[in-house]
């Protein structure tokens, strides 16, 4: 399979939000601002590539008996990583995003990519599939968290776009990430079939 292939699949055809639904939990709890669906979008795929090489270097290392736990271990080797970077340099959105950046560790798109993919795959192979995989997840993110703050608050990444008494709390609110989601993957969906 061709890497420009690798690369596209999470994005387009295999969506990790849109087309897979998974990860929803980030998704979710982390999208009610663009800056906070960036932020987790990109947390995550430094975790995918990272993980997706070291698993793919370590395949023939790790005993099948402890494969699972030993793709847990690398990825929460990678995310502590991430999350002391985080809060060494981006204070505000680490203290945002909380205690979702440690829960990257059980994230079923990352251990779905460790086992499906890396386990299976060359290196770089597999860090183009956890390139592909993270830059769909942080477009999805994104988008979704654009919409939410467009809509709440009249914002896009924090610079007034619209008034604020235009915007309806509901989008910033846990009901309108489930609204927003069901909107955008009816939109894809209907792209996808024409």
């Amino acid at each position: 399979m061709s890497k420009i292939k690798i690369l596209t699949n999470g994005i387009i055809k295999e969506n990790p939000i849109f087309v897979l639904l998974l990860g929803m939990c980030p998704t979710l709890g982390t999208t009610s601002s663009a800056i906070n669906g960036l932020g987790m979008g990109l947390a995550t795929t430094f975790v995918l590539v990272c993980s997706n090489m070291a698993i793919s270097a370590l395949k023939n290392l790790i005993p099948d008996q402890v494969r699972i736990p030993g793709y847990i271990v690398v990825i929460a080797t990678f995310v502590t990583v991430v999350q002391m970077c985080m809060e060494a340099f981006v204070p505000a959105l680490y203290a945002s995003l909380g205690l979702f950046i440690p829960l990257i560790v059980v994230n079923c798109i990352v251990l779905g990519r460790a086992e499906a993919f890396a386990a299976k795959n060359g290196i770089i192979s597999s860090s183009f599939d956890g390139l592909g995989m993270g830059l769909g997840f942080s477009f999805a993110l994104t988008l979704l968290g654009t919409v939410r703050e467009l809509l709440g608050t009249g914002k896009f990444f924090g610079f007034s776009i619209m008034p604020e008494e235009y915007g309806s709390l509901i989008f910033v609110l846990a009901p309108g990430a489930f609204i927003v989601l069901g909107f955008l993957i009816a939109i894809v969906n209907k792209l996808r079939k024409v």
